[in-house]
């Protein structure tokens, strides 16, 4: 017996098959495959936000290495004299920018970039833990 099945996005996409047959133990012939989940960037509101970026991505910008900052639940005004790159480690936030009704929502395993100049409202419903660079 013969079994496929697809997966991916619609950029990049796997097939997968099995030729087992019920005669074969599964433990014997397994259908492995490896799947890396797509790092996905957007922009939204001037503001942009990379879903689950490689570590090598990570190494590369030196981001364990940056100071990190953390704050409880609450909601706050901030404007930004520079621009900044975090990475949440941990919590989830909505950043309304002055002016507009919209948010950007992020959270833990986000890297998010922030324009200089840019003022702005948080909204942290999940303690926030992260690491960020002033540029």
């Amino acid at each position: 017996m013969a079994c496929a099945f697809a997966c991916g996005s619609s950029s990049s996409l796997f097939f997968l098959r099995s030729t087992n047959t019920p005669k074969q133990s599964s433990l014997r012939y397994p259908l492995a495959a490896k799947v890396r989940a797509e790092s996905m960037a957007t922009e939204k509101l001037g503001i942009k936000v990379e879903k689950n970026p490689d570590e090598s991505k990570l190494s590369q910008l030196g981001v364990r290495q940056w100071p990190k900052w953390g704050c409880p639940p609450s909601k706050f005004p901030w404007t930004y004299e520079a621009k900044e790159t975090c990475y949440l480690l941990e919590g989830k936030v909505k950043v309304y920018p002055d002016g507009s009704k919209d948010f950007v929502e992020f959270g833990a395993g986000d890297l998010v970039e922030f324009p200089k100049g840019m003022s702005c409202t948080w909204e942290v419903s999940v303690a926030v833990d992260k690491h960020y660079k002033f540029e």
